[in-house]
């Protein structure tokens, strides 16, 4: 009605869903209760979505987390997200309502467009990076990516260097299996092969950030960070190197664990700074 949403069943089987049209990155959200009326919800939880089919739960320091509504019709409760949602579609859920009412909401969100640079991968192809230049010393080496799949293995990245170092990230079983090979460095634990997050083939973007300077490695899958120390003294970086996305060009190559290219969604892929979706479009 005018006053707001209220649906015609007040049970926790009720949500408010909107479409916003284009991907949206959110920082905030609002709420009121009915317009004049004694319905408004107390609790709910919100839920996203690319798609509006494949939906997924807000959470706050990687807990299940409600919101706190409305205590009266009129008064606004506003909330800055801890983190930005990037989305299409949301969803507020009522968990509970006035109990001398109804479900009753009038919702505000907040944030702008969100601007990314998308690449597919069919699971027969790869994107591929060459940079030539003679060893220099870099002060850090980062590389950083969104994917997206259901597919619970592929190949995500591979780099090799002249100098015999590489790098395998892939996904193994829907968890992340990266394998490390600096030179005469060696990465503790054994066999250089570390194992990060789970349940990763669930259609939900997921980042990863790889960052390397000195003889320190920090690995963050979803804003949890690993840190890693390299042994020896191995502190600069093969800079004529191959750097692949999606697939491992050639097969035998050093740190392959499957041959099995990657098959779903990359976003905003950087190696250095570089835009690499963005240099394959121009180039």
């Amino acid at each position: 009605g005018a006053g707001g949403w209220s649906p015609l069943v007040s049970d926790k089987y009720q949500w408010l869903q909107i479409d916003l049209g284009e991907r949206t990155e959110i920082t905030g959200v609002a709420t009121q209760g009915g317009y004049g009326s004694s319905d408004w919800v107390t609790s709910y939880v919100l839920m996203f979505s690319d798609g509006g089919r494949n939906w997924r739960q807000y959470r706050q320091e990687e807990s299940i987390w409600a919101f706190s509504g409305n205590t009266n019709a009129d008064s606004v409760v506003y909330y800055k997200l801890q983190h930005s949602i990037k989305a299409r579609f949301l969803r507020f859920v009522p968990l509970s309502w006035n109990l001398n009412g109804r479900i009753g909401m009038r919702i505000e969100v907040y944030g702008c467009t969100y601007r990314s640079e998308v690449v597919g991968f069919d699971g027969k192809s790869c994107l591929i990076y060459k940079f030539h230049q003679k060893l220099v010393n870099a002060l850090k080496d980062v590389i950083s990516l969104k994917f997206k799949t259901m597919q619970s293995d592929g190949i995500l990245l591979h780099r090799k260097g002249q100098n015999g170092d590489h790098i395998t990230l892939e996904l193994i079983k829907g968890k992340l299996s990266l394998l490390i090979n600096l030179g005469d460095a060696k990465i503790h634990p054994s066999n250089a092969q570390i194992t990060l997050g789970s349940l990763l083939d669930d259609q939900h973007w997921h980042s990863v950030l790889i960052e390397h300077f000195n003889n320190q490695i920090n690995v963050t899958v979803d804003k949890h960070t690993h840190h890693f120390h390299a042994k020896g003294e191995f502190h600069y970086l093969d800079h004529d190197y191959e750097l692949s996305f999606g697939g491992i060009p050639l097969p035998g190559k050093p740190g392959t664990l499957s041959h099995r290219n990657f098959h779903g969604c990359f976003e905003n892929v950087y190696y250095n700074g570089v835009n690499i979706i963005d240099l394959a479009r121009r180039h």
